[in-house]
C-alpha cells in the first residue's frame, strides 16, 4: 500500500502544477523519503528540501517548459515498501526519469534493478558500494545508475581518522590511540566499518571490537560503560542523530572521556539543541560549503527555495536541508541536459551526470561543493570538510536565536583532500 504524508501530498500537488496538464506534459520523478521511520529526524529536512526544490523549479518554468511530477512517498525506512514503490516507478506505463532515493538498505537492494531498467537513483545513501559503476573494483556489484552528492561514508570516515591521528599527536599523547566503530547492525552504519577499521590500523590505532546500538533512541548506558572500560579514545557514531544523541548524553552522564566522530547524518544543529552540552566537541563532515545563512552567493537561491514550504522565511534549516537542495538541483540540471539531448529517459539522465567536471548547479555558487561523476567512478568528491560542534550554554529557546548568538556553532577544523585511490573505489 502506498503511504503518502500530508507533506508528500502537498509537495506532489505543487510539483505537478495542477491536474489540467496531460500526463505526457510532465516529467515523472520518484521521491523516496523517511518522514516517520527511525531515520526521520534527518529524513524530514532532507526530503522537504528536495520537494521544495522541485516545487521551485516548476514555479520557474520546469524542465524545458514541462513540469516535474515529483511523486513523494514516506516509506518509513522499510525496504519492502521501497521495493513496492520501485515496481510502480519502473512500470512501462509510468516509468520515471529518475529517483531521488534515501536509505542504504533499500538503495543497495535496488541497485541491480536500476541498472536493468536504466533508472538513475541519486540517493541519500553515501555507501561506497554505490560508487563503482562498472564493478571493476571487485568489492561491490556494478552500480552504473547510482549516484549521491558528497563524500562516501567510507571516505568521510577516512578523513576523520586522518584528523584523529593528527589530533592525538597534537595533544602530545603517546602510545596507540584506541578506535571503535559504533552503530546499528544494519547496512547503513556498517557501510564504512571495514574501510574505517582498515585505515585506523594503517594509521597506528588499536581497533577495538565494535559496539552495537539501535537506530532508534534508547537507554545506551551499557554501551557507554563498555566504551569507558575499553578505554576508547575515538569513537565513530554510525547512526542518525536521534539515536546518537542518546549515546552522547548517556556517555556524558557516565563520565566517558572520548572524542566522538559523527557520520554525515549523525550530528546537526537540531541534534545539538536537543543534546545540549553533550554535543559539544563532536566532529563530523559537512557536504556543503556553508550552513544556513552562510556568506555565499548561492544562499539566496536556498532561501528562495525554502520559502516554498515556509513563506515567512523564519524557519531555520539544518545542514541536511541545504544538502537536499544541492542534490535536487544536480538532478534538475541533469534533466535539463537530457531534455536537450534526446529526451528525459533514464539513459540520457545518467549521461548528463557524466558531462561536467567540478560541477556546481547554477545559482548555488559557494553552497554546493564542486562534484565530478564519470562513467568509471561515481565518487563525486574526495574533498571532506570537517566541522566540530560547539555548544557553549543552555540550548533552550529558538534555534535561530541559538545560532545567531553562537550558543550553537559549527566550527570548521580541517579540509581533507583524499587521494583517488583505485583500491578505495567501491569500499
Amino acid at each position: 500500500m502506498k503511504i503518502k504524508t500530508w507533506l508528500g501530498t502537498v509537495s506532489f500537488a505543487l510539483a505537478i502544477g495542477g491536474s489540467a496538464m496531460a500526463a505526457d506534459d510532465k516529467i515523472p520523478v520518484g521521491h523516496l523519503a523517511d518522514y516517520s521511520g527511525p531515520t526521520s529526524d534527518v529524513g524530514k529536512p532532507y526530503g522537504q528540501a528536495e520537494a521544495d526544490a522541485f516545487a521551485w523549479v516548476n514555479k520557474n518554468g520546469g524542465i524545458g517548459g514541462k513540469q516535474v511530477a515529483l511523486d513523494t512517498n514516506d516509506y518509513g525506512y522499510q525496504v519492502p515498501r521501497a521495493i513496492a514503490l520501485y515496481k510502480k516507478w519502473s512500470a512501462s506505463d509510468g516509468k520515471v526519469a529518475a529517483i531521488l532515493g534515501w536509505g542504504t538498505a533499500d538503495t543497495e537492494a535496488l541497485t541491480g534493478f536500476l541498472a536493468q531498467d536504466k533508472i538513475p537513483d541519486i540517493s541519500a545513501s553515501y555507501a561506497a558500494a554505490l560508487t563503482d559503476p562498472a564493478g571493476t573494483s571487485g568489492k561491490a556489484k556494478p552500480a552504473p545508475y547510482n549516484l549521491f552528492y558528497g563524500p562516501s561514508y567510507s571516505d568521510a570516515l577516512r578523513a576523520m581518522l586522518i584528523w584523529a591521528a593528527d589530533d592525538w599527536k597534537a595533544k602530545g599523547k603517546t602510545g596507540k590511540p584506541k578506535y571503535v566503530h559504533m552503530g546499528g547492525n544494519h547496512p547503513y552504519p556498517n557501510a564504512p566499518k571495514a574501510a574505517g577499521e582498515a585505515l585506523a590500523t594503517e594509521l597506528g590505532f588499536e581497533v577495538l571490537p565494535a559496539i552495537v546500538f539501535a537506530l532508534s533512541p534508547g537507554d545506551y548506558s551499557a554501551q557507554c560503560l563498555s566504551l569507558k572500560s575499553a578505554g576508547a579514545n575515538y569513537a565513530y557514531l554510525g547512526n542518525t542523530a536521534a539515536s546518537n544523541i542518546s549515546v552522547i548524553k548517556a556517555c556524558k552522564t557516565a563520565g566517558v572521556d572520548v572524542q566522538f566522530l559523527g557520520n554525515v547524518w549523525g550530528m546537526d544543529e537540531n541534534a545539538a539543541k536537543t543534546a545540549g552540552e553533550a554535543a559539544n566537541g563532536v566532529v563530523f563532515p559537512l557536504r556543503t560549503a556553508v550552513s544556513w545563512g552562510g556568506n555565499a552567493p548561492g544562499m539566496k537561491t536556498v532561501m528562495e527555495i525554502s520559502k516554498m514550504s515556509d513563506p515567512s522565511g523564519k524557519v531555520y534549516r539544518p545542514v541536511h536541508y541545504i544538502a537536499g537542495v544541492c542534490t535536487a538541483l544536480y538532478m534538475k540540471e541533469a534533466l535539463d541536459w537530457a531534455a536537450k539531448n534526446g529526451g528525459t529517459t533514464g539513459e540520457n539522465v545518467i549521461k548528463a551526470f557524466h558531462q561536467k567536471k567540478d560541477w556546481v548547479p547554477a545559482g548555488m555558487e559557494g553552497v554546493c561543493n564542486p562534484s565530478t561523476w564519470t562513467e568509471k567512478d561515481h565518487r563525486g568528491t574526495l574533498k571532506v570538510d570537517l566541522y566540530r560542534m560547539k555548544v557553549t550554554g543552555s540550548t533552550d529557546g529558538d534555534l535561530n536565536d541559538l545560532m545567531a548568538k553562537g550558543t550553537i556553532k559549527l566550527e570548521k577544523i580541517k579540509t581533507v583532500d583524499l587521494p583517488r585511490k583505485p583500491e578505495w573505489l567501491g569500499w
